[in-house]
């Protein structure tokens, strides 16, 4: 029994699969995706997702601020 924990490997999701467990678009995970504010793993040319990083993403309330880093990129001070 001890080594049942040690199978228990958590699965890679897809953008599409994440998109879904969030509630959100594809789009939305996209543009998360490209302004590197969402926790993913790129592999190959797929972006790969951890139900435990999002999760934790989300209960952290970083998400909340996801979309709000675009209005500093443009501030030429």
């Amino acid at each position: 029994m001890e080594g049942s924990k040690m199978n228990t490997v958590e699965r890679w999701l897809s953008l599409e699969e994440i998109s879904k467990h969030i509630g959100c678009s594809k789009d939305t995970i996209r543009a998360w995706v490209k302004k590197h504010t969402i926790p993913f793993h790129k592999v190959g040319r797929l972006y790969k997702f951890r139900v435990s990083e999002i999760d934790a993403w989300i209960e952290s309330g970083a998400s909340a601020d996801a979309d709000k880093n675009h209005s500093e990129v443009t501030n030429n001070g």
